[in-house]
């Protein structure tokens, strides 16, 4: 499979309720997408295969998502203070991810303009995600979730490329790269 895609992660915060959930950040990027009149444009993983519906049985979920990971070339995580450490689907997208698809991971963060010290964020963490930094298994870049700095990841680290966040499990930007986005 083509592996050109960027599958985007993030806790639903147990309810269907979108505005009680972290889903309005994947709307935002997929209406970034859509606007013409900036420069931003990923394909979504979860664009790539059916859709599920809310009477979908597990299995057919499950599937459906590694259908979508193996269809990825990077792996966008939105993380905020109300993820969970250990609920729901999340710690398994991590796990298959980083474990099986090999996937960099650009963790996300809203609220914040900068990120310069990813470890000071670790109480934000889902398990998973923790236990990869930990052992070293994950390849991250931490940024703050602006457009500029999302796009710019999303199109410099992927398993296609092999051009991994320098740091590890603990990579950021520099602060000339935030300059040049006019965001510091």
């Amino acid at each position: 499979m083509n592996r050109t895609g960027t599958y985007v992660a993030f806790d639903g915060q147990g309810t269907t309720d979108p505005t009680e959930s972290d889903i309005h950040y994947f709307n935002l990027l997929k209406a970034w997408n859509r606007l013409g009149s900036i420069d931003f444009k990923f394909t979504n993983s979860h664009e790539k295969t059916y859709q599920v519906r809310d009477s979908s049985s597990k299995a057919t979920l499950f599937n459906r998502l590694e259908t979508r990971l193996s269809a990825s070339k990077n792996f966008l995580l939105i993380i905020t203070d109300k993820t969970n450490y250990d609920r729901g689907i999340l710690n398994w997208e991590i796990e298959k991810a980083v474990d099986y698809y090999e996937l960099p991971i650009i963790i996300a963060y809203p609220g914040y303009s900068k990120i310069g010290a990813p470890s000071e964020l670790n109480t934000m963490w889902p398990k998973s995600l923790a236990e990869r930094i930990q052992n070293g298994n994950a390849h991250c870049i931490h940024i703050p979730f602006k457009k500029e700095p999302i796009f710019d990841a999303i199109n410099q680290f992927s398993v296609v490329n092999s051009k991994y966040p320098k740091g590890g499990a603990l990579g950021c930007y520099s602060d000339e790269a935030y300059k040049s986005w006019g965001i510091v």
